[in-house]
């Protein structure tokens, strides 16, 4: 899952940054209000952690640029202010969740992982795909109960995978939504990844290809 991180706080923003690629997330990031509203406006993220005291544009302005633009992810917004007419205007804004600093960057990857369950439509902390199980606070994946052992890059596909059951996600879906924006895999990559996941997954659930189209992450076995 690709997440944007904008935050003017350059140490800050790298101990974010390390948290997040550490949780399982592609990030990119944005250190002022002008950069962050075109970024998010073009650019496909699967949600934003927003800093509301940017320099060049504040956070609200940015928020509502995107919102503007048809982009829908989720925000988490960061702010030192705590007052709760301030809170208000954030969440007024389009804001998803909120965090007050000082704060533990893991309670970032937490809230965010769990806007994200909630924008997959799962009301619990696990994610499922027929005998597949995806523990959304711990970022594991299990299969049958047994956890399910994958390299970094196969666990950030298969991640994106199960936030979307059944859906087709094409090639450029998977590329924008699962690498950091100056990362841009050649087929043959995805392919090779591909083809790993489908392996370790034993056909229950099952990665289909649609040739010509994208995959689906489907429970039940089918022709791919």
């Amino acid at each position: 899952m690709r997440v944007l991180v904008v935050e003017d706080d350059a140490a800050l923003a790298r101990q974010l940054r390390e948290a997040l690629e550490a949780a399982g997330f592609a990030v990119d990031v944005e250190h002022d209000g002008e950069s962050a509203s075109f970024a998010g406006s073009v650019e496909a993220y699967s949600a934003a952690v927003l800093d509301l005291g940017l320099p060049r544009k504040d956070g609200l302005s940015v928020l509502h640029d995107w919102r503007e633009a048809g982009r829908g992810w989720p925000v988490l917004v960061l702010t030192a202010r705590n007052r709760w007419s301030d809170k208000l205007a954030g969440f007024n804004a389009g804001a998803d969740d909120y965090l007050t600093k000082p704060f533990l960057v893991d309670e970032v990857v937490l809230r965010l992982r769990a806007m994200l369950r909630r924008t997959a439509g799962s009301a619990t902390a696990t994610l499922r795909s027929g005998p597949l199980a995806y523990d959304v606070v711990q970022g594991r994946f299990a299969l049958h109960g047994q956890a399910l052992q994958l390299t970094a890059q196969e666990h950030k596909i298969l991640a994106y995978f199960i936030h979307h059951p059944g859906k087709l996600l094409t090639r450029t879906d998977i590329a924008e939504h699962v690498y950091a924006r100056d990362l841009d895999p050649d087929s043959n990559t995805l392919d090779v990844l591909i083809g790993r996941i489908r392996r370790k997954l034993g056909g229950a659930p099952q990665l289909v290809t649609e040739r010509g189209q994208g995959f689906r992450l489907v429970a039940a076995d089918a022709d791919g």
